[in-house]
């Protein structure tokens, strides 16, 4: 019997090609798996009506963690739109797969490593090596919105009540997921010998939520002083990244905040096909390359598959096989460094099978 079972979900897009890509690294490296193959994402919207049906939820609580690929995602209004005739009228409504998840197994940590490997062209500075710690289960995110706002709201407007002109988000922030996300993020910092920790926020303008974020911080800066705490408003951190990533070390923020910084330090070494990421709770967690399904170029053998390995190296330190988790990422560096095999996305010709060959190439 396997040591692991790890829930398997190609999804759509480009998905199953990099996760081919990842097993074929998984398997050199000797881990120990079951991989349990699972429904999730826009087929089963097509299918199903449903982006996560009730059997992948099953299969997630059968297993140790889960490996995504990606799904296509579209706006409501438009995945509403290609909604099979036979699931109208029945009170269906589309939501995010991936959001789901990570809400209904409490996934507070979503964790994005951004490290600038020597070798790779899209390096837009050598050294870079930052890592993300984004409150990952509420915020902005929390899918509380209203087409038809209050009529208080409407009336300090001079507004009518029924009006197309206006609609709400509720920002939610909780003192509870702040100091999961902030506990996590200085425990890593004490276990990886990182020293500082930047608190991003706008709290001189959302002064309830984000200041109730870095309260929940702050608190947790005093437990662990010898992690020094530094605090940076949202659009300074953006400009700071862009001028200077180098002084960064550790970002710790807020859900949307996270979201946005992730993407853009990604843009600092390579792009999104450098950009791993992790979705961890208490006990459980689900990992996956933090790039979409990218229907440009789904099925042509030519995505970039590294941000999915680093994603099984992430998932294979955090279920205990740490050398395995460091001879995974030491081969990718080595295959970045050689410059032999090159994705379009760095300039070669290489296809993804042949970028998951190699790296498996030095793991042999």
């Amino acid at each position: 019997m396997a040591r692991y079972k790890i829930a398997w979900l190609p999804g759509d897009g480009i998905g199953p090609e990099v996760l081919d890509a990842v097993r074929t690294v998984l398997d050199a490296s000797g881990l120990d798996a079951e991989y349990m193959p699972g429904d999730i994402g826009w087929n089963m919207w097509l299918a199903e009506g449903n982006t996560l049906p009730e059997w992948t939820v099953e299969l997630l609580k059968r297993s140790d963690c889960a490996f995504f690929g990606a799904v296509t995602s579209k706006p409501p209004a438009d995945a509403m739109a290609e909604l099979p005739r036979r699931f109208r009228g029945k009170g269906i409504k589309y939501s995010s797969a991936l959001i789901r998840i990570r809400q209904q197994f409490d996934l507070f940590t979503c964790l994005r490593p951004c490290k600038a490997f020597p070798g790779n062209p899209g390096n837009l500075k050598e050294g870079i090596d930052i890592v993300i710690f984004r409150e990952n289960t509420e915020g902005i995110y929390c899918g509380a919105e209203w087409p038809r706002v209050p009529q208080e709201f409407y009336a300090a407007r001079g507004m009518e009540r029924v009006s197309p002109n206006a609609a709400v988000s509720m920002r939610a922030i909780t003192r509870r997921a702040s100091q999961n996300i902030a506990q996590a993020a200085f425990e890593f910092a004490e276990k990886h010998g990182r020293k500082k920790i930047r608190a991003v926020h706008k709290a001189n303008v959302l002064r309830a939520t984000d200041g109730l974020f870095l309260d929940a911080v702050r608190e947790m800066a005093r437990e662990h002083p010898k992690i020094r705490l530094e605090e940076m408003y949202i659009d300074n951190c953006c400009l700071q990244l862009v001028l200077d990533p180098l002084k960064f070390d550790i970002i710790l923020t807020t859900n949307l905040f996270g979201d946005i910084i992730s993407d853009l330090c990604a843009g600092l070494v390579g792009g999104l096909g450098f950009a791993p990421s992790a979705n961890i709770g208490r006990k459980w967690a689900l990992f996956e390359p933090a790039h979409g399904s990218a229907p440009d170029i789904a099925g042509k053998g030519i995505a970039n598959p590294i941000a999915a390995i680093l994603s099984a190296a992430m998932m294979a330190d955090w279920l205990g096989e740490r050398k395995k988790g460091r001879d995974i990422e030491a081969a990718v560096a080595d295959v970045i460094k050689e410059g032999k095999v090159r994705t379009p996305d760095m300039g070669g010709k290489s296809t993804t099978m042949e970028m998951g060959r190699a790296v498996a190439g030095r793991l042999r």
